[in-house]
């Protein structure tokens, strides 16, 4: 079985665009076949980079898309979102739905998946967020599903070891071309960069070196691990709040 870059195929869902495209890019820079799995193709080709329609909600075609896969080296369990939606102000169908999207469809491609991984000793990466470790206002059934998330590949990689492992990124803000949305144009980008430890919102080819290290013989002992990408994470409020040592520039541990 050829276990070379160029021979390996791998699995991008969600692949079009953002953060997906970002690591589906990544993948094939290392010379791999990458398949980009979305309901919509991208507005631009990814140079190197198969599209594959796919809707992740229909099981059946699910199974169907990865049975007539030759194999299946890496599979990146990328697709996700959720709008803003206050918990009050939608039904729990709605929200549910956005848990399916989240954390059930990451489960239908993986095991749909599983008996090629397996044979090819390949590697799951799952794509978390931050969301999943604080309050998420706005975003809960989001944040609830990346919780949830992070806990399944983590039985999973015990249940699947030693052949297929399987880790998730922790991912936190990141410069994609719906940034301003979220952020509120460049000027908003800037402040909300200012809020992150290394100075920057991560951008997808951040993501991707990450997630083609964790399926690479480089991180061949790791498994069931969460890799933060959130350029040190949130500074805490309190210290913007405290008043105390100011000017001198120290304090307490909270």
């Amino acid at each position: 079985m050829d276990n070379s870059p160029s021979g390996r195929i791998v699995v991008v869902t969600g692949g079009t665009r953002g953060v997906g495209a970002g690591i589906a890019r990544a993948f094939a820079e290392t010379g791999a076949r990458v398949l980009a799995c979305a309901r919509r193709p991208p507005e631009q080709p990814l140079d190197g980079v198969e599209f594959a329609p796919l809707d992740l909600r229909d099981p059946p075609a699910v199974r169907a898309f990865f049975d007539a896969l030759p194999r299946v080296d890496v599979l990146v369990n990328n697709a996700g979102g959720t709008p803003y939606r206050r918990l009050a102000d939608a039904e729990a169908e709605r929200h549910a739905r956005v848990i399916e999207l989240n954390l059930v469809t990451p489960l239908t491609a993986s095991l749909a998946a599983y008996q090629r991984l397996s044979r090819a000793g390949g590697a799951v990466v799952m794509v978390g967020s931050v969301s999943g470790g604080r309050p998420s206002p706005g975003s809960a059934a989001y944040g609830a599903a990346k919780a949830g998330l992070e806990s399944l590949a983590r039985s999973m990689a015990v249940e699947w070891a030693p052949r297929v492992r399987v880790n998730t990124l922790v991912v936190g803000m990141v410069r994609t071309e719906l940034a301003g949305l979220h952020y509120g144009g460049p000027d908003g980008i800037d402040a909300v960069s200012r809020t992150v430890p290394l100075g920057r919102l991560a951008v997808p080819s951040d993501v991707g070196a990450a997630a083609v290290f964790l399926a690479s013989d480089a991180a061949a002992y790791i498994t069931g691990a969460s890799l933060l990408v959130h350029g040190g994470g949130e500074r805490p409020a309190f210290l913007d709040a405290a008043t105390a040592n100011k000017d001198c520039g120290q304090g307490g541990l909270g």
